[in-house]
């Protein structure tokens, strides 16, 4: 099962995980990002292309299915103003074991941060600037690019 939504109201985590627990897997692996207040930041904005990144999103889970034998895959993606301290992103897998399960949650989260269609704009002080992927985002994906399959359990 893949479940995917890009929504502007908060992500309810429990209804979430409870709907990834139903699945039968032995091992449920969960990431929760949160809008940080750093540097200033007293509002982050998200923008999206809707259609397209659900889709996007979707071609994501289904790579992590494939590649993880994943029993189910869950992103929830928040987008439009969001404060410091709010849910940004929950992306979770669920798998026979708990390798695969959170080898599948970290792919997701690294390639969501740099090739899904987000364009992301931090206020400060009166001041929105937009932000591109960060370099230690970049190489974090491109530590799954070219990986033989792992050998299902």
């Amino acid at each position: 099962m893949i479940r995917v939504s890009v929504d502007t109201a908060p992500i309810d985590v429990g209804v979430e995980l409870a709907g990834i627990e139903e699945s039968g897997a032995g091992g449920i692996a969960s990431f929760i990002g949160v809008v940080r207040g750093d540097d200033g930041v007293t509002c982050l904005e998200l923008e999206h292309y809707p259609g397209m990144t659900e889709a996007v999103l979707c071609d994501l889970a289904e790579q992590a299915m494939a590649r993880w034998a994943l029993v189910s895959a869950v992103i929830a993606h928040r987008v439009g103003p969001m404060q410091p301290g709010e849910r940004i992103v929950l992306v979770a897998t669920a798998a026979a074991h708990r390798a695969a399960a959170l080898e599948a949650c970290a792919f997701l989260i690294d390639w969501l941060k740099t090739d899904a269609p987000f364009w992301k704009r931090e206020h400060r002080g009166g001041a929105a600037t937009w932000v591109d992927a960060r370099q230690s985002d970049i190489a974090a994906a491109s530590r799954w690019s070219g990986q033989a399959l792992p050998v299902p359990d």
